[in-house]
């Protein structure tokens, strides 16, 4: 039975939307949000979801282009990693401190100063990470690295992606043809884990389904000069995620490091790690300003602890909730000989104690925002000032409006750490009134 082809529509746009979409109405009244399409555009789209009030979809042909637009890097595969490739960077930028603007503006709160988005103008070859998956193509019976389909569950074969560093691409095609050369199955195969460093080092794992591979036979046909570490992992089919279930076998001892404003840094493959450093030592940079050397730091949501480890002085809290990272944290705090650094294993929400009014609170939460109780708890002990980064301001205006009872907005910058991509990071200071 062949599968009914999605339906096709044409549609005016009108504005980008938070989530990186553009949204128009269709003839019936029903919203339309689509990826690949820009502001003032009529396109003709290929429906990928339908709800009762919106549908969504991909643009397949551009009858009136924006003067915006561009040709993408990644014609086939953008909208998979970094469906902003067809605008002007320029516009990026605009539209980016435009969803700031908007995600406040929900909130009745007006930024008191003109919102600027620093970048370093470096809009490819920015990723230290890419995560691949696999599809076989019956047709030519060859094992491909892929991509999922923006919007759908399907994979789109690929060669690369323009935002990884050099040596991530480079690296990729060696494990891939290593894997083709032992005819491995797609079907065993999960996903390509690869991270680089600044220095040009890579680390990979690949995580497959099947436990009995030759992952020693796979180990030796990937010798590429530039790898300290492989790793071939078995992760549970059960789980759609890439978990560690059991490290079949590995190649080479070596740990990836980077110096984040000159602090040195180790980070376990599958770690947590920033992406793109140059902005994030920037923002650093920024965070920096508004700290006073004599008060003590507590840093919530703090991952392997590159905020509070950087610019925190020697006697900063850290406190998060995943455990790999807190022993990575652990670790840093030894090799950086920082005696009154104290990493605590906890939600923040469970940590409340360690919020005290005489200490400057950094908070770097998910994209879920913070947490009631941090908030509640915040507003209780009143701290003189939050520093508050964010990679989702439409939570982080939510938040602010929170602690708008006993703070104001005191300096505010968003930053493009993910060029491309409709991802944005805003940094709030927030000073008790």
């Amino acid at each position: 039975m062949t599968k009914k082809a999605s339906p096709l529509f044409t549609v005016t746009l009108d504005r980008i939307i938070g989530g990186g979409q553009a949204i128009g109405t269709m003839e019936s009244g029903k919203k339309c949000l689509v990826w690949g399409g820009l502001p003032g555009e009529t396109v003709v789209i290929q429906q990928t979801k339908k709800k009762s009030s919106y549908i969504q979809g991909v643009v397949t042909e551009v009858i009136t282009p924006s003067s915006d637009r561009i040709t993408p890097v990644d014609p086939d595969s953008y909208l998979s990693t970094s469906p902003w490739q067809m605008m002007r960077f320029e516009a990026e930028q605009l539209y980016k401190a435009a969803l700031i603007e908007e995600a406040f503006e929900l909130h009745n709160i007006v930024l008191p100063h003109p919102i600027e988005v620093s970048t370093n103008h470096i809009e490819y070859g920015y990723r230290n990470k890419v995560e691949f998956s696999f599809w076989y193509d019956t047709d030519r019976q060859m094992l491909d690295l892929a991509f999922f389909r923006r919007g759908t569950h399907g994979k789109i074969a690929v060669t690369h992606t323009s935002l990884a560093s050099p040596a991530i691409t480079e690296v990729s095609q060696d494990v891939l043809n290593g894997l083709r050369n032992l005819k491995i199955d797609g079907r065993a195969l999960k996903t390509l884990l690869i991270r680089s460093n600044r220095a040009g080092q890579v680390a990979w794992q690949l995580y497959v389904k099947d436990e009995s591979l030759d992952a020693q036979a796979l180990l030796r046909a990937t010798r590429h000069s530039s790898v300290i570490r492989a790793e071939v992992i078995y992760s549970n089919p059960k789980s759609p995620a890439s978990v560690i279930t059991t490290r079949l076998a590995s190649d080479g001892n070596g740990v990836l490091s980077d110096t984040i404003l000159n602090v040195p840094f180790s980070y376990a493959t599958e770690g947590f790690f920033q992406i793109n450093l140059p902005v994030y030592e920037q923002t650093l940079s920024d965070m920096q300003e508004w700290l006073e050397p004599h008060k003590s730091i507590i840093d919530l949501y703090s991952g392997v602890g590159t905020i509070g480890l950087t610019i925190g002085g020697n006697t900063v809290t850290l406190i998060e909730s995943n455990e790999a990272a807190v022993r990575e944290m652990q670790q840093n705090i030894i090799l950086l000989k920082k005696t009154g650094a104290q990493a605590i294993l906890a939600p923040s929400e469970k940590a409340l104690e360690h919020i005290t009014s005489n200490a400057t609170i950094i908070v770097d939460p998910p994209r879920a925002g913070l947490h009631a109780d941090v908030v509640e708890r915040l507003l209780e002990i009143a701290p003189a000032r939050i520093i508050y980064l964010s990679c989702n301001p439409v939570t982080q205006a939510r938040d602010i409006a929170l602690l708008a009872e006993k703070y104001g907005i005191r300096w505010h910058r968003g930053y493009n750490f993910f060029p491309r991509t409709p991802h944005i990071e805003h940094l709030v200071t927030l000073d008790k009134k």
